[in-house]
């Protein structure tokens, strides 16, 4: 039986008055955010890597008014400029980006390895699937990218990650949107990376317009500022996509992860939505930012 995670919206009534605006600002007073912990583009720790805000204190109403913070029309604003603090030193590029979180608070599930903060694959040892957090999985966004970079080098201008299943070391996808800048209309595409044992290498789907450094306007891609919606599904070792706009049919793409390694075990899972930023040669104030209307987690 599935288990629904929704980041569905709702009226906080017990706000007090003389709090109200400053609360409104905050993306939790609209959705439930338990279900995630968020990594920004700072560092005021000074551990040198980007500050992660765990689940409580996300859902608590945390807010930045620079990089995450609730917009004119309900959704959650995700900003990420091209200089700021990353996630770890394997990380070049920037974020303003969730990381789904099962354990919904519950710090008695550890955040990595295979607990019940994480999922797996039904492909996974049975063993695995009785530990983790949930088997199989969908996540499902309605956004809008509000802007991309315009600066920098030629395969990097235009481009950011939106959504990811990240596993231990690799990603099983990461879905894209890129626009460069005598375009008017965006691309999207996703890579699909097999495990480093596996053998096989990462591989990259086009879904709208194409991935090129030097691609034509996509006649039916999509505008900055448009609304639309992708969807990750993965059942065992099938991996789906689809890409959803009012008034146009769905564009639907199936990746077989049959010899991609993800089968193995003490391989754990989990979704991630935002903005990854894409580029690091560009002007250090450029940026990408996207708003999120909606996002449902379900395994």
């Amino acid at each position: 039986m599935k288990k629904s995670l929704a980041l569905s919206s709702f009226l906080l009534l017990s706000i007090p008055l003389s709090g109200l605006v400053e609360a409104a600002t905050a993306p939790s007073t609209k959705f439930d955010l338990l279900n995630w912990k968020l990594s920004v583009p700072v560092d005021e720790d000074g551990n040198g890597k980007a500050d992660d805000i765990k689940e409580k204190k996300l859902n608590g109403g945390y807010v930045s008014p620079e990089f995450f913070y609730l917009s004119e029309d309900g959704g959650m604003v995700f900003k990420a400029p091209i200089a700021g603090a990353k996630t770890s030193k394997n990380t070049t590029y920037t974020r303003s980006e969730l990381r789904e979180m099962i354990r919904r608070g519950n710090t008695k599930h550890k955040t990595t390895g295979v607990t019940g903060n994480n999922w797996v694959f039904s492909t996974a040892p049975e063993e695995d699937q009785k530990r983790a957090g949930g088997v199989d999985g969908s996540l499902e966004a309605t956004l809008a990218v509000d802007y991309v970079t315009t600066t920098g080098k030629d395969y990097q201008v235009g481009r950011v990650v939106i959504g990811q299943i990240h596993a231990n070391h690799n990603e099983p996808i990461r879905i894209y949107y890129r626009k460069l800048p005598n375009n008017m209309n965006g691309s999207l595409y996703y890579a699909h990376e097999p495990t480093k044992k596996s053998g096989r290498k990462e591989i990259f789907v086009e879904m709208i317009g194409s991935k090129s450094n030097s691609a034509r306007n996509p006649a039916d891609g999509i505008a900055l500022g448009e609304k639309f919606s992708y969807r990750i599904d993965v059942v065992g070792n099938t991996l789906t996509v689809t890409i959803m706009r009012p008034g146009k049919p769905d564009v639907v793409s199936v990746t077989d992860m049959d010899k991609s390694g993800y089968d193995k075990g003490g391989l754990y899972m989990y979704f991630k939505a935002g903005v990854y930023n894409q580029n690091k040669s560009g002007d250090g104030d450029d940026y990408v930012q996207a708003t999120f209307y909606d996002l449902k987690v379900t395994h």
